[in-house]
Parts: C-alpha cells; sequence; structure tokens
C-alpha cells in the first residue's frame, strides 16, 4: 500500500512549476509525475486545483476554504436555534 503524503499548497507550486520546466524539456507526464514522486492524475488534479497560483493566492484561497466553512457550521446552528425556538414558541413540545 502506498504512502499518503501530505503536501502544502506552496510545495504543491513548486512541483508544478519544476513539472512546467520538465515538460518545456520534452518529459512526458507520467515521466515528469515519476520522477516528482507523484502519480498522474495527482499531477493532473493539483493542476486544476492550483495552476496559475502564485503561492500567496494559493495561501489565500486556503484561509477562504477554512474560513467558509467555519461560516457554513455557524448557519447551521443557527438554522437549528431557530427551528427549536419556533417549535417552543408553537407550544408543541
Amino acid at each position: 500500500m502506498p504512502v499518503k503524503r501530505s503536501y502544502t499548497s506552496e510545495q504543491i507550486i513548486n512541483m508544478l512549476r519544476e513539472a512546467e520546466v520538465l515538460q518545456a524539456q520534452g518529459l512526458s507526464i507520467h515521466e515528469l509525475a515519476k520522477k516528482l514522486g507523484i502519480t498522474d492524475q495527482t499531477h493532473y488534479r493539483w493542476r486544476r486545483e492550483f495552476g496559475g497560483l502564485r503561492v500567496d493566492q494559493a495561501k489565500r484561497m486556503k484561509d477562504l476554504e477554512k474560513e467558509n466553512g467555519r461560516l457554513k457550521r455557524v448557519v447551521a446552528e443557527q438554522a437549528l436555534d431557530i427551528a427549536i425556538l419556533k417549535e417552543a414558541a408553537s407550544g408543541n413540545f
């Protein structure tokens, strides 16, 4: 079973830049992915997610995704509180 590695956004962007250089030198996607120690699928997924981003933009994106998740949880909690209060106000408890 392969070992799952976790890369930071900065590491991924640097690897994608290195991949671009290797591809410009004539290496295929399969060859450059092997050289970087990742799978072809990982390369394509990273390129779709991080392609064209600078390191600071990737950090900002991750921060915004984290904040978005937090806000979704707050909204869900408020909706639950409202539903409880409506139930209590209607006297059907």
